[in-house]
């Protein structure tokens, strides 16, 4: 995210997140996370950001993607351990999915400040990693919308890394008051 908190800029882009697209994927803290994650969620507007192709897609394992409707066509990239799934029954059931899918690995969720805050809100976030970058987009989609619930959430500072030119921040979701 931006600096000022944006996920993307105000024309929906990411585009100025992530100058240099190699760089990430070459960086430690992404292969780091691609090992150790089993399943993925996202959400749909993160979904069709790949323009319908995952071809050569980071992540190959299950993604599981929060969607009000499936799309009529699934994207390209599909293979035998990269496969889409589309779930129309809400976060929670996402990630129950996910947690399935993902046997004993992680399950990561990419993108989506929709899903994120649903997921936050629901008490289902265990850590949470932002990756922060040295532009102010100054407009956008926040990460952290000033809907994103009522609850106080406390946060464990787990790590602080440099990152493909960013400020990778993990932190612990604190529950029940610990």
């Amino acid at each position: 995210m931006s600096l000022d908190g944006y996920v993307n800029d105000r024309d929906g882009s990411a585009a100025h997140l992530y100058p240099d697209m190699d760089a990430l994927h070459e960086s430690d803290g992404l292969q780091e996370s691609m090992e150790n994650t089993g399943a993925v969620v996202m959400g749909r507007r993160s979904y069709d950001m790949a323009q319908g192709d995952y071809t050569g897609y980071e992540y190959q394992v299950p993604i599981f993607v929060v969607t009000h409707n499936s799309p009529e066509t699934v994207a390209k990239g599909e293979n035998d351990k990269l496969k889409f799934n589309f779930v129309t029954a809400g976060v929670e059931r996402a990630i129950e999915q996910a947690k399935s899918a993902a046997g004993d690995k992680q399950v990561t969720v990419i993108g989506g400040a929709d899903v994120i805050q649903q997921l936050l809100r629901a008490g289902l976030v265990d850590e949470l990693e932002v990756l922060i970058m040295p532009i102010l987009l100054g407009g956008g989609t926040r990460l952290f919308g000033d809907d994103a619930g009522d609850a106080l959430i406390k946060l464990d500072k787990v790590a602080v890394s440099d990152m493909a030119g960013g400020t990778n921040l993990r932190f612990r979701v604190m529950k029940n008051g610990a």
